[in-house]
């Protein structure tokens, strides 16, 4: 990494000290982690961390909690292999409901409907499942766009 990529928060070792934090939140996204635990990762102050992490990433820690625990709750949901109930447990949440606003807000759609309209991307888009939709329709309205792959 270019010295000048490095963004303006002091010096290489609060950088790294910054990554470590972060890389704890990616291992253990599925803990109930608070901030004096993250922050103690990097060896900060809870509030000298906070105000760091975001210059640095330009997002709170709890943002980028939040959308690591979204990220593997759609990885999850797309498996088709696990209920909602268990992603939302799986991913850190306490609350089914917390969880199905948040992943709203982010994603677009609530949980349930993300996985359906998944499930239905994979039917049309596979050779077989092409023939599902006719041609006239795709031809008038086009073919159908879901977000699926970010938020």
């Amino acid at each position: 990494m270019d010295p000048k990529d490095y963004p303006p928060i002091g010096s290489i070792e609060t950088y790294q000290r910054l990554i470590r934090a972060r890389d704890f939140i990616d291992s253990n996204y599925g803990l109930p982690l608070d901030l004096n635990q993250v922050s103690g990762e990097a060896c900060f102050s809870r509030f000298h961390f906070l105000r760091l992490f975001r210059e640095t990433f330009q997002e709170t820690p709890h943002q980028y909690l939040m959308r690591k625990r979204i990220e593997k709750a759609k990885e999850l949901l797309s498996s088709g292999k696990h209920s909602v109930t268990d992603v939302c447990f799986e991913v850190g949440f306490q609350s089914l409901g917390s969880f199905s606003t948040l992943f709203r807000r982010f994603v677009g759609y609530p949980p349930i409907s993300y996985r359906s309209m998944v499930f239905l991307f994979r039917q049309v888009s596979s050779p077989a499942g092409a023939s599902i939709i006719p041609a006239c329709f795709l031809t008038m309205y086009g073919a159908p766009s879901i977000r699926i792959g970010s938020f």
